[in-house]
């Protein structure tokens, strides 16, 4: 049995490969050309295409205390429908980005991506006889980018099964399989993400078994400290209308700018709802302020915050 700090880190090391982030980006909203996927979300990258999204979302807006629930609900069928035009759903994309703010959320993705990929994954290790933090990690990292079972063939046949080599050599040698597999596979995407063996690679070298902290993993610090910080780019204040928004320096960030940029989106405006008052936004507003026949200064009094905010 792994540590609750052991958990957090393998989660961690996974939450970077798919978003860069230690904790993971709860918000974060992905298309990448060629992706069977389509459209991914939230901390692990859940997708369109498998039906694991619209499992994640039904979820969401079931809960009472899901803020943006009623936004999203009419999106469902659709993600069950697996449609994939909600690909180019700029609105819809917002929401999503916006949804991170909400703790709710938050919480529903860490319970659905344990049972979903954690679990499963600790299923795996056990059937396998994998007991290492380290080997559960590079177990977890399968589940979530798919095609362990293959990879976990392919290792038995050209090297050997775990209980020939022992845990440490056999995870070795399917480190080595995957990384040749995702080097040398037909799809572009996949082949950038060679890094990722790059990295548990790394850290078999350093015999980072245990996972003991502190870790750097692609220049990210896994610690106790990173570990029990905020989210990044999640946004709990401040409260919509408690300032005027403009573009300045340093960018204006936060809750009020996110909702205003929700509010702009979903009356058509070209924005993205980031959190961060930067130029995108700054046209955004010029044009919504054209458009209902305002003064296009780019700034926002709190009567044109409200208005927008609902």
């Amino acid at each position: 049995m792994l540590t609750e700090i052991q958990k957090k880190t393998a989660e961690a090391i996974v939450n970077i490969f798919e978003t860069g982030s230690v904790l993971g980006d709860y918000g974060n909203v992905t298309l990448i050309a060629g992706d069977t996927g389509h459209l991914t979300f939230g901390r692990s990258q859940t997708t369109l295409g498998s039906g694991n999204l619209h499992k994640l979302l039904q979820q969401y807006c079931a809960s009472p205390d899901a803020r943006f629930g009623a936004a999203l609900t009419p999106f469902l069928q659709r993600f069950a429908n697996i449609d994939l035009s909600l690909d180019h759903e700029k609105y819809l994309h917002n929401i999503l980005r916006a949804s991170a703010d909400d703790s709710s959320m938050r919480d529903i993705q860490d319970g659905f991506f344990d049972q979903t990929y954690w679990q499963p994954a600790e299923r795996v290790a056990t059937q396998l006889g994998i007991t290492t933090p380290l080997g559960i990690a590079v177990v977890y990292d399968s589940k979530v980018h798919g095609s362990g079972d293959a990879i976990r063939d392919k290792t038995n046949q050209n090297n050997g099964t775990l209980a020939q080599l022992g845990e440490r050599k056999w995870i070795a040698a399917y480190v080595q399989t995957r990384r040749d597999w995702l080097a040398n596979h037909s799809r572009e995407d996949l082949r950038k993400t060679v890094y990722r063996m790059h990295a548990l690679q790394r850290l078999i070298d350093l015999d980072q078994w245990d996972l003991e902290l502190p870790l750097v993993v692609r220049a990210h610090e896994i610690s106790t400290a990173t570990l029990s910080a905020a989210p990044a780019g999640c946004y709990d204040g401040p409260k919509p209308g408690s300032r005027s928004l403009a573009l300045q320096t340093p960018l204006l960030r936060g809750l009020d700018v996110r909702l205003v940029q929700l509010g702009l989106s979903k009356l058509g405006g070209d924005v993205e709802a980031d959190g961060v008052f930067g130029k995108g936004s700054l046209a955004a507003v010029k044009t919504y302020q054209t458009t209902h026949n305002l003064p296009a200064t780019g700034a926002l009094d709190i009567g044109s915050i409200a208005q927008l905010v609902g």
